[in-house]
């Protein structure tokens, strides 16, 4: 038996060390093992100082109430059987009560050791709080540390005083006989100071509640009002006083031995708790504060604002009235033909599936569900760009070839990217890319394809080997016909992993994951390295673990390499006066819970990091270097980043404003644009970000599944509809009036409003800011980079908000007529997202609309837009036709996509080189295997039909002229109706309507026939 114990024990430890050794050895490789090490040491520290903190005080209380028993007392029947069965184990009890509890101890605090390490290397935030006059860095470094060591202590005391008690009970110290109690003197020492000890520390923690009362979550706002600084401060800082004063009369009590005082002064403060701090608050508050709340409110929702827009940096918003037309005139564009030609098209969340079908090549690549947009600098002109990386998907592997060794061995890596121009379209609707093949054929110049670090790279493969080696990694389908089945393979020559050079590696690391191959395959060799943990965002995330990270890591090629770039954020929930809102929920866009774990009332984007998508290599930037917090986790991990005057040209290019950031301060900002304290509190002027219009994955409904939120503000408490589906901000090259023409990102706003009410989707404001942080040389950001602007609108205009546009887009007898011939047979329209862009003096709204077939391998085409402005919209085949239509026949400026609809224009000689190239890569396709092949077959056939058909609604030359000439019908029925209503004539209309529903008719046999 003690053999078997021996050995699991050895068993257990070596995997405790395998975890250990392993964990230092990818710290290590990557530079970073300070971070690791630090860590560890202050975990251990906490962890000490928790367990002997705890055990310690509790076994001297128990062993002095052992030492000082009472040896001749006269015990009952009772206490004798207990003191009986508890003799022959009083020391393993005496020892192993006070372990157990020190071990529960250390592990709670070990945990906080980022609090204390911030505590002892704490900077100043050198902003003063209103109330106490105190840094902010108090609230921030000091306060909680204070307010943790005082609630460990009281735990510690009472454990302790527990723990006295029961001992001083069983051993006849503390008697109880009738109504009368008998106590010892050492009983009566031992007690009374230990009760002392507590209500001292007591007397502590309410006087930090005062300061704690600046970060108090209330109705109205967070942080301290009228009632808190009247009444609940000094209340705290009386009970405080009382608290001191009866933890003398504890120890008065221990000296004369007369608990009457202390008994009674513990009586009082109960009262004085109730009295004190709790009605004569509530007088306050019902009595005085109630029937004149603004009023006594009006300072601390100024301090509220104040604090509000400095913590989450939006207090240098520009703001400006923006008086927007609805009228739509002839050449209303062309101040804006910068931004008109910028217009993207390509909605990235619809046409991940058109990527993986023209460009995935092998059913063990992919792409990911949502696509990047950046900006690349193509042929001297900036473009926005559509992009994302050609990564690795084991879970396409057949069974067959789903075999451990291929998972470990064989496929390791992705391979290059494909990007799209983000405006421009190929005559069949499909993006035009500006790279794509495999390899990578294009614009974007020479640089390392390969993608060792991915956001689905497998959990760990074993690469690199001698040089001379056999290739064993599948490197990219080649097409030649070798004994690599046509197939191009490699061996990794980076340094991206630890090493699995020698035996003793091997064996932790097939510990660590639990696979006997690392140990015993041939293919693990002497320059052998193991590659894990490799998505980007947990990388940076285990080296910079003070940091919370954006969800959504992008791709950049920068300095012929292909690099991951991570935007992470210092945050704290301990920002005096500033309003406190969850994480989780403001960027996931849902409903906020009173029960968040991750609540911020502070937040900066203090660090840029970039990830090697072939090395690895993790390189963190201080790129908010005024940030507090950012320089004290700088003093407690020195060395780890690296300033923003080594950031490259390229790199500082392809740097941007962070989605995750904006969705907080456009949350913020929702409210806190009112900076007049008593507007605040009638909450006229208070906005929402509108609610996502379309699902993206239906026909082109909108989406109606709407849950209600419940809050609490001033006016009360009140149910207000939410489809915890807000609309995403987009990032667009565009002029936002007053500002010069830059990468921007922006977002709009509609009135807040209560649920049931006639809800206005009127549009309230605009949010944007300057996202381009290159252009300034290597290691200089741009002058302009973050800058907020914030057009509001007059409280009189009714600009149509998203919702609304979106209605009438759905709701028109053309667009649902077009629409529903676009969905004839097997195809289904998915409307893209619907872009809101400040041109031509009012608001242009676009939307991309997208056909595909219902077969298997089909993808989304662009075949379609719906452009508005005002109450006008216009739906035509290309983005400049349905300009020119909605702005009286000249919209005054050219979109990308100009002569996309007969490949005339520049996108249809772009669109012929991309041709090329789909058709090389068809062949290369092709080899991969018929499935494949299928599938893109299927698609061009089975969309291209459908697709061309409802294009030649407008001005396609599909060829079927039994077709175009029933559409041609259906639109002389569509006006001839509209104009018989017009003039009220109900003959003419149902003439109108028997001659449209005819030609619809025709236009379904012929597009069947053809």
């Amino acid at each position: 038996m003690v053999t078997i114990i021996v050995l699991a024990a050895l068993v257990i430890g070596f995997f405790i060390f395998a975890s250990l050794y392993t964990d230092y050895a990818w710290f290590a490789q990557l530079g970073f093992q300070q971070v690791l090490t630090t860590r560890w040491i202050a975990g251990t520290l906490m962890f000490v100082a928790g367990f002997l903190g705890m055990a310690v005080p509790v076994y001297v209380s128990i062993a002095l109430a052992f030492r000082f028993r009472p040896v001749y007392a006269k015990l009952n029947s009772q206490l004798d059987r207990y003191q009986q069965v508890i003799e022959p184990l009083r020391r393993a009890v005496m020892i192993g009560i006070p372990v157990v509890l020190g071990l529960f101890a250390g592990l709670a605090t070990a945990g906080r050791w980022s609090m204390v390490l911030e505590y002892f290397n704490r900077t100043s935030f050198g902003k003063k709080d209103p109330q106490f006059g105190l840094d902010i860095g108090f609230y921030v470094f000091e306060l909680p540390f204070w307010r943790s060591i005082v609630a460990y202590s009281s735990a510690v005391v009472l454990i302790a005083g527990i723990a006295a008690l029961a001992a001083t009970y069983l051993y006849g110290a503390l008697r109880f006989g009738g109504r009368e109690v008998r106590i010892s003197k050492a009983a009566r020492i031992q007690l009374a100071v230990t009760a002392a000890v507590y209500v001292a520390l007591q007397a502590v923690s309410l006087w930090l509640d005062q300061y704690a009362a600046l970060t108090k979550d209330n109705p109205l706002i967070t942080g301290a009002q009228y009632t808190d600084v009247n009444a609940v401060i000094p209340g705290r800082e009386i009970m405080a006083g009382i608290a001191a004063i009866v933890a003398v009369l504890f120890i008065v009590t221990a000296v004369i031995g007369r608990w009457r005082i202390s008994i009674v002064g513990t009586g009082l403060l109960l009262v004085a708790a109730i009295v004190i701090g709790g009605v004569y608050p509530w007088i306050i508050q019902r009595i005085q504060v109630k029937p004149s709340e603004r009023t006594y409110e009006s300072a601390y929702i100024e301090r509220n604002i104040k604090a509000t827009r400095d913590a989450y940096g939006v207090s240098g918003v520009e703001e400006q009235n923006y008086d927007a037309t609805t009228e739509a005139s002839s050449g209303a564009l062309a101040q804006d033909a910068q931004t008109t030609a910028n217009i993207r098209l390509i909605d990235p969340k619809i046409v991940s599936d058109t990527f993986s079908q023209l460009q995935q090549y092998r059913q063990y690549y992919q792409f990911p569900d949502q696509l990047d947009v950046d900006r690349y600098d193509i042929d001297g002109q900036t473009e926005d760009t559509v992009i994302a990386v050609r990564d690795i998907d084991l879970a396409g592997l057949s069974s067959q070839a789903n075999t451990q060794y291929n998972r470990t061995f064989v496929y390791t890596h992705g391979f290059g990217v494909t990007a799209a121009y983000g405006n421009q379209r190929a005559s069949d609707g499909k993006p035009v890319f500006l790279e794509s093949g495999i390899p990578s054929n294009g614009k974007l110049g020479n640089y390392q394809e390969r993608v060792y670090f991915g956001e689905t790279s497998p959990p760990y493969s074993i690469v690199g080997g001698p040089e001379g080696s056999k290739n064993i990694e599948l490197d990219y389908p080649a097409g030649s016909d070798d004994s690599d089945g046509g197939n191009a393979t490699t061996t990794y020559q980076g340094n991206g992993g630890p090493s699995l050079g020698g035996f003793f590696n091997r064996l932790v690391y097939a510990a660590k994951f639990q696979s006997e191959q690392i140990l015993l395959s041939d293919a693990v060799n002497r320059d052998s390295q193991i590659l894990y943990d490799r998505d980007p965002i947990q990388r940076v995330q285990k080296v910079a673990p003070y940091l919370k990270l954006d969800s959504d890591a992008y791709p950049a090629i920068v300095d012929h390499r292909i690099q991951w770039i991570v935007d992470g954020y210092t945050t704290s929930d301990a920002y005096p006066y500033s309003q406190s809102q969850s994480l989780s929920d403001t960027v996931a866009g849902t409903d906020s819970s009173a029960f968040s774990t991750d609540q911020v009332n502070y937040m900066r984007n203090s660090v840029k990091a970039t990830v090697d998508a072939y090395t690895g290599k993790v390189t963190l930037y201080a790129w908010d270097t005024q940030d507090p917090v950012l320089k004290t986790w700088q003093k407690i991990f020195p060395s780890t980043t690296e300033p923003v005057s080594q950031m490259s040209a390229e790199l500082l290019d392809h740097v941007r404003y962070p989605t995750d950031l904006f969705k907080v301060q456009r949350a913020i900002l929702g409210t806190y644009h009112v900076t007049n304290a008593n507007s605040f509190y009638s909450g006229d002027d208070a906005w929402n970000t509108p609610q996502e219009t379309t699902t993206g994955t239906t026909d082109s409904e909108a989406n109606s599944d709407t849950v209600s939120q419940t809050t609490t503000n001033a006016l009360g408490t009140r149910t207000t509809p939410s489809q915890g589906n807000l609309q995403d901000p987009y990032y667009l090259t565009m002029k936002v009036p007053g500002q010069d023409t830059a990468y921007s990102l922006y977002t709009t706003y509609i009135p807040q409003q209560s649920a049931g009410a006639n809800n206005r989707n009127v549009l309230t404001g605009y949010l944007a800011v300057d996202s381009d942080a290159g252009g300034a040389g290597k290691g200089e950001k741009a002058a302009n980079y973050g800058k907020l602007t914030l057009l509001t609108m007059p409280k009189t205009d009714n600009i149509p908000g998203p919702a609304q546009v979106q209605s009438l887009f759905n709701g028109d007898t053309t667009v649902s007529q077009e629409l529903n011939i676009l969905k004839r047979g097997n195809s289904t329209v998915k409307q893209g997202n619907l872009l809101t862009l400040p041109v031509g003096g009012g608001f242009l709204y676009v939307q991309p609309v997208y056909v595909q077939s219902t077969s298997s391998g089909s993808y989304p085409l662009l075949q379609k837009v719906l452009v508005a402005f005002g109450d006008k919209i216009a739906f035509e085949d290309t983005l400049d036709q349905a300009l020119n239509e909605l702005f009286d026949g000249n919209s005054g400026a050219a979109a990308g996509d100009q002569g996309a609809a007969d490949g005339s224009g520049s996108s249809g000689s772009s669109d012929s080189g991309s041709g090329s190239s789909d058709s090389g890569s068809g062949s290369s396709d092709s080899g991969s295997g018929s499935s494949d092949s299928g599938a893109s077959g299927s698609a061009s056939s089975g969309d291209s039909g459908s697709a061309s058909g409802g294009s030649a609604g407008s001005s396609s030359g599909s060829g079927n002229q039994a077709l175009e000439q029933a559409l041609a019908e259906a639109r002389s029925a569509l006006q001839d109706r509209q104009q018989a209503y017009a003039e009220n004539d109900l003959v003419a209309a149902a003439e109108a309507d028997k001659r449209l529903q005819d030609a619809i008719e025709a236009a379904t046999e012929a597009e069947n026939g053809n």
